[in-house]
């Protein structure tokens, strides 16, 4: 690799700061939530923020103040609303331009290079972004499809921090994704001529492991919203019960974990270098892991017979 893609290798863009804070805080976060209680001071604004849908009734006692700010958490739906047609929009743009030729909107190319994205020939496949936005796409479709069907919501409830977060969250990822694609000018630049020449072996492992987490991920979903149906799938109740089968014989929360392998799935699509999609799997990490953490605390404290072999997160480990 010539030394000037070494050095764009390891230039902290603004998108890099942004993951990278964004990790940071999650990071500490779950540090903080790992310190015994008492040792340090409660703040029910901070908690509230980092707590959603069960969570909220296994931390502190919220203040009336902090409820004003409740958001169904049903709208979770909202996020891969946006994401469907935001990262369809890009994806739908990236596709022109690499099998028509069609250069990037301005505003678009305007945007990437405020993103950080840089005018290189060579130095990342085009195909692997292109996989990834792909991959991205149909795993916010599927998440759509399991909040409609599959998910069984109750009345729980998410901050509107946390909302107007989960709105950006997808947009901002996509963003990601385009900035990876090697340009030339406003123009893909494929090497080759041809997409299919860039295909190797990382990109075939990658979408394998994609599938292999999505349909866990999906499996445990299911699970999920079956505790709340009776056999012929009516909804009977809303109420938590312990979930069993597949990843849950493991740790409390393997939706989480195949989150973060999904992401993982991407970062290979790469071709395991990508320092800017690692900084994302890395906040999904320390994101996924406080989500789990919080949630694992709230099954240990409601079930007594609670498997005590599970983890939170990482099976055997944490």
């Amino acid at each position: 690799m010539a030394l000037w893609a070494v050095a764009e290798l390891w230039v902290l863009n603004p998108l890099r700061a942004l993951w990278l804070t964004l990790t940071a805080a999650f990071l500490l976060t779950l540090l903080l939530q790992l310190v015994p209680p008492g040792l340090l001071p409660g703040c029910a604004l901070f908690q509230d923020l980092i707590r959603y849908g069960k969570t909220k009734f296994e931390g502190p006692s919220r203040p009336a103040a902090c409820r004003v700010f409740d958001v169904p958490k049903r709208y979770f739906s909202h996020f891969y609303i946006i994401s469907v047609l935001w990262n369809g929009f890009l994806l739908w743009h990236l596709t022109q331009s690499l099998f028509l030729g069609v250069p990037f909107p301005n505003w678009l190319h305007g945007l990437l290079r405020i993103l950080g994205a840089a005018q290189f020939q060579g130095g990342e496949l085009a195909l692997s972004a292109f996989l990834v936005l792909v991959f991205l796409w149909l795993h916010s479709l599927r998440r759509l499809f399991e909040c409609f069907y599959v998910s069984v919501f109750s009345n729980a409830v998410i901050h509107v921090v946390q909302y107007c977060f989960g709105l950006v969250y997808y947009v901002l990822t996509g963003l990601t994704v385009l900035t990876q694609v090697p340009m030339d000018g406003r123009n893909v630049y494929v090497i080759g001529k041809n997409l299919l020449m860039q295909a190797r072996w990382f990109h075939i492992l990658g979408m394998l492991m994609f599938i292999w987490s999505s349909v866990h991920q999906y499996k445990c979903h299911v699970i999920l919203g079956n505790l709340r149906k009776n056999k012929a799938g009516v909804v009977i109740h809303c109420n938590h019960r312990i979930p069993f089968g597949d990843w849950f014989e493991y740790v409390s929360s393997p939706n989480y974990l195949a989150e973060l392998m999904i992401y993982i799935s991407m970062a290979v699509t790469f071709g395991f270098h990508n320092l800017t999609w690692w900084l994302v799997v890395t906040y999904v990490f320390f994101s996924q892991a406080l989500s789990a953490f919080l949630s694992h605390k709230f099954y240990k404290s409601k079930f007594v017979s609670y498997p005590k072999h599970r983890k939170a997160f990482l099976p055997f480990l944490f």
